[in-house]
């Protein structure tokens, strides 16, 4: 296998996820007409970004880095209700450094734990199926049961 320098893995990281949400940002703040087409099939992400942000302030930047299908949204949703430019910035700085040295370094320091655990797999082929179907049928279980209509 080759080698990934993890200091340059981390600062690239850094730099491009604080560019991107600062695109965002700078999109919903200044062209606001222009995206909206297409966020019209996305109206309910929009509300629970902004739940999110009205609820949590400053601490949504921190938080939608880690809710997927909510990143995205969470920077137009703070452009569109005026947040300050500067701020946003500020903030971005210290959450795009945190986010991507706590997913990195995890999935850096994993990576052997992970080898090992297929390596595994090889004495014991039908391990992985079983995990499979548990982890499948333990969503399909949860998701019957928290948007079962009481």
């Amino acid at each position: 296998m080759g080698e990934m320098n993890l200091f340059i893995s981390l600062a690239i990281a850094i730099v491009f996820n604080y560019i991107g949400d600062m695109f965002l940002f700078y999109l919903g703040k200044y062209h606001k007409e222009d995206i909206k087409p297409y966020f019209e099939k996305h109206k309910r992400k929009i509300a629970l970004s902004t739940l999110i942000m009205r609820k949590y302030g400053v601490w949504a930047i921190f938080i939608q880095k880690f809710l997927y299908g909510i990143k995205t949204l969470v920077p137009i949703s703070m452009a569109l209700s005026r947040y300050d430019f500067k701020k946003f910035g500020f903030y971005n700085i210290f959450a795009s450094i945190f986010f991507v040295v706590v997913i990195m370094l995890v999935s850096f320091y994993a990576g052997g734990t992970i080898q090992a655990l297929f390596e595994s797999f090889k004495a014991y082929p039908w391990v992985p199926f079983v995990v499979l179907f548990s982890i499948v049928g333990a969503i399909w279980y949860s998701m019957e049961h928290l948007t079962k209509k009481r």
